[in-house]
């Protein structure tokens, strides 16, 4: 088999209301990714996840520098190809972010190919090693621009829909308002549902010493993003000092970052992200780097779960996995939680596979 053609894409998929959290205003989820297409009918598809800017320079990484490597290679030489761009003419300049991003969006495509030549969903293909369901953990009803009262009814929803846990976000600029928050949300949904909290990085040190420790009588299930996410040895304070576990990953780009992070205790909860990483080739290789230490994975969706269920139904690390159902319209087969667990993907590939109609209703480029 032999790549022929790699076409770039970026669509925008509008949020419907607009949500924000401590660092993000988001309007649209975009979905800067390629199209790989092989002489044996075969199509790839990958994305990278983002709040609808940047997605240029995703792209133009891409189409410049990671798509001439590939015409007339083997998809399934995928390891090979996934070096050769790491280490290739964009090492220089970028071992993470944009660059990051477009290699994870190339390598998903690969491996999208690989299990629907394989005639296999992803999970399967990776030897799926889940013997019971998927748990989900649900975000969407939790967001900072969210008033109290809405807030409360949405985490209610969720919680008689059928899910066992519940994500919030803080991070306002009063930390008592944040802690009211909370004591709001422990009420509603009672003692028995998992309960975690997201400051996306906005605290120091020292309020998240002082804000971490008043919020544990909340029995939080774990801290996520406290601190700026390149302070290592800031999270490692946090992780010894507090008795709420350090959950982050989603701004962590390499194995190198995650392997420091765990060697050092910082982290207790491993959210590696595959849209974030260099992709699928990556991610498997911190997850395997985390199960060495036994810190669990649960991944943050960039991807929005589509390709993520499939990597947690394949390591047996992987607890649980977060549901923001914001995209899920506009696949082929949509990432689908019934009773609060996945149901894992049936169709051979990586559940990228995007519905003709709306990739041109929301193709900007």
């Amino acid at each position: 088999m032999k790549i022929t053609k790699v076409e770039s894409f970026v669509l925008h998929v509008p949020i419907t209301p607009p949500i924000t959290d401590a660092i993000n205003i988001a309007t649209h989820w975009g979905l800067a990714g390629v199209r790989i297409y092989t002489d044996e009918g075969f199509v790839g598809y990958g994305y990278t996840g983002t709040c609808a800017n940047g997605d240029g320079m995703i792209v133009d990484t891409i189409d410049n520098y990671y798509a001439p490597l590939l015409i007339g290679k083997d998809p399934f030489m995928v390891r090979a190809l996934w070096e050769e761009m790491r280490f290739g003419k964009m090492h220089w300049i970028g071992r993470a972010g944009v660059t990051h991003m477009a290699l994870a969006a190339v390598d998903i495509a690969l491996w999208d190919i690989m299990a629907k030549a394989s005639n296999k969903p992803l999970w399967q293909y990776l030897g799926g090693a889940k013997t019971k369901p998927i748990k989900a953990y649900n975000t969407n009803g939790g967001w900072l621009n969210w008033s109290q009262d809405r807030l409360l009814k949405d985490v209610t929803e969720i919680v008689e829909s059928g899910f066992t846990g519940v994500k919030i976000k803080v991070g306002k600029p009063d930390p008592r308002e944040d802690y009211l928050r909370c004591k709001a949300v422990r009420k509603a949904i009672g003692e028995e549902v998992i309960f975690m909290i997201d400051v996306n990085q906005q605290w120091d040190i020292n309020t998240a010493m002082t804000w971490g420790k008043k919020l544990e009588e909340f029995d939080l299930f774990w801290l996520e993003e406290p601190l700026n996410p390149d302070d290592i040895m800031g999270h490692k304070k946090l992780a010894d000092e507090l008795n709420v576990p350090i959950a982050l990953g989603e701004h962590v780009y390499n194995k190198y970052a995650f392997r420091d992070y765990i060697h050092q205790g910082a982290i207790e909860y491993c959210q590696v992200d595959v849209t974030r990483v260099g992709g699928i080739t990556e991610w498997l290789q911190v997850a395997g780097l985390a199960a060495s230490y036994d810190v669990p994975i649960c991944p943050h969706v960039g991807d929005m779960g589509q390709i993520h269920q499939h990597l947690v139904a394949a390591t047996p690390s992987a607890i649980m996995l977060e549901y923001i159902p914001w995209i899920r319209h506009i696949f082929e087969e949509p990432a689908t939680v019934i009773d609060g667990h996945y149901v894992l993907p049936q169709m051979p590939g990586a559940s990228t596979t995007i519905l003709p109609t709306y990739f041109e209703q929301y193709r900007v480029r």
